[in-house]
């Protein structure tokens, strides 16, 4: 539980639920940042939707304009040209079976995988490993592909995966308090604005529940939904 000193101070600048303008919101969540570490700012949504049922699964990828300010250690399984298309787009590691043998010992130096499609016979067997840790190359997710000059400067330059929880929320990080407010801003914005364009075709009733923006350390900040959905419709 967040009780400190500096985080109840965070907490009174914003008030107990009040609802902001999205560039209000950005400019609270930035200044609530007091940590001694460049903290991460976090957009969260709570959606109307049932995730059990498939049809009303939100889940995707999204490159956010100006990055989330995290460096991604990227791997990638591939073989002949397509190793030298990877290491010339910035993968730090690329290789196939000598990989699949160091993740088997135990090795998991990486934030990400992508895959060409004709590895994932290998790669799939790592699945007990990667799966649970939420690092197994998707079709879906664009980490199952042929073309990996795309796939990762996508994921170096600020792809973010969303995937609906159980609970209905979904949350990623939009960048570092470091960032300034404007990059925060489109950050946001871009993030929201992608949730909204992901609405099932089959939902009834409402769509979009809450928005909050938080820093680490900081509060929540609640967002004032009819303001955000004016601002996307712009």
């Amino acid at each position: 539980m967040k009780t400190g000193k500096n985080y109840r101070k965070a907490k009174e600048k914003t008030g107990e639920g009040k609802l902001y303008p999205l560039d209000q919101a950005v400019k609270l969540a930035k200044g609530s940042a007091y940590a001694k570490f460049d903290e991460t700012i976090e957009a969260w949504v709570h959606l109307g939707v049932d995730p059990k049922y498939s049809e009303q699964m939100v889940r995707g990828t999204t490159v956010l304009p100006h990055g989330t300010g995290k460096k991604v250690k990227v791997l990638v399984f591939a073989k002949g040209e397509k190793e030298k298309e990877a290491r010339e787009a910035g993968a730090d590691f690329v290789g196939s079976d000598e990989y699949i043998e160091k993740i088997n010992s135990g090795w998991i130096d990486f934030g990400a995988t992508i895959a060409t499609p004709d590895m994932m016979g290998a790669v799939g067997k790592l699945g007990k490993i990667l799966g649970t840790k939420g690092l197994m190359p998707n079709p879906k997710l664009g980490t199952v592909t042929f073309d990996l000059a795309k796939a990762v400067r996508e994921v170096k330059g600020g792809r973010v995966e969303y995937r609906v929880d159980k609970s209905g929320n979904i949350g990623v990080s939009i960048g570092k308090a470091s960032f300034t407010e404007g990059q925060l801003f489109e950050n946001a914005k871009h993030f929201f604005d992608v949730i909204l364009r992901a609405r099932p075709a089959t939902l009834k009733g409402q769509y979009l529940k809450s928005a909050t923006l938080c820093s680490t350390m900081g509060p929540g900040i609640g967002l004032d939904l009819q303001e955000l959905t004016n601002l996307l419709k712009q």
